[in-house]
């Protein structure tokens, strides 16, 4: 694929429609990612590994989710060579999904180190065409006001989105919230670690959390529509 426009990697804040934009929260989301999968590498104990690969899958599936919901419809309306684009990403996010599903259902098998790799590696490929192939022509098509709007949309589906691998889920809305909103509830539960104290209060705010996935995702559908 050949970039329109310069990688949203290469610009700045202002450039990219300001700290609330779109493009900026995206950035933020793929710089984290990158670092957290940088220190996975260093000579960490067992426990603090197996928080880290959580930490990681996490953020992976919740960010893809809501990039799904919220803007690959918008690029496939917005820019000639969206279906294309957005498929190929799809495809990625979907290679992601069932290769971190095996490693979820295979804790004690010997290739898992080999899998983990092989899933940074994807999700760094799939990081590089975003920044340089698909978010670019977002910031061709709207203005900052826009961009930051689509932010708040987005930020508010990738909140309450799943945060575990489900291959079943279909990549577009409406299938994948219809599909994913149910499991967003049952993630949530599952990422919380049992007993009291700080964790029976991150269990009322999961469960806050997931109940609120499904406005979410009706206030992603509605904000695309308003972008048409």
């Amino acid at each position: 694929m050949t970039a329109p426009a310069v990688s949203i990697s290469e610009q700045d804040t202002d450039a990219l429609g300001g700290d609330d934009s779109i493009l900026m929260r995206q950035r933020r989301d793929h710089a984290r990612l990158d670092a957290m999968m940088n220190r996975y590498h260093a000579d960490l104990p067992p426990g603090e590994l197996d928080g880290l690969w959580l930490d990681i899958v996490q953020l992976v599936f919740s960010h893809a989710f809501a990039e799904e919901t919220v803007l690959w419809p918008l690029l496939r309306r917005v820019s000639p060579d969206g279906e294309t684009l957005t498929r190929q990403v799809e495809e990625e996010h979907q290679a992601i999904n069932e290769l971190i599903a095996r490693i979820e259902h295979s804790p004690d098998d010997p290739r898992r180190a080999e899998w983990i790799q092989q899933a940074f590696a994807l999700i760094r490929e799939d990081i590089r065409d975003e920044e340089d192939e698909l978010l670019p022509r977002l910031r061709t098509a709207f203005d900052d006001r826009k961009l930051r709007r689509i932010g708040a949309a987005w930020e508010a589906v990738r909140a309450t989105a799943p945060t575990r691998p489900h291959p079943g889920v279909p990549r577009r809305p409406p299938g994948n919230a219809l599909r994913g909103v149910p499991l967003s509830v049952f993630d949530r539960l599952r990422d919380l670690a049992p007993g009291s104290g700080p964790a029976a209060r991150r269990a009322s705010l999961a469960v806050a959390g997931a109940l609120a996935a499904g406005g979410a995702a009706v206030l992603a559908v509605r904000a695309a529509r308003r972008h048409r």
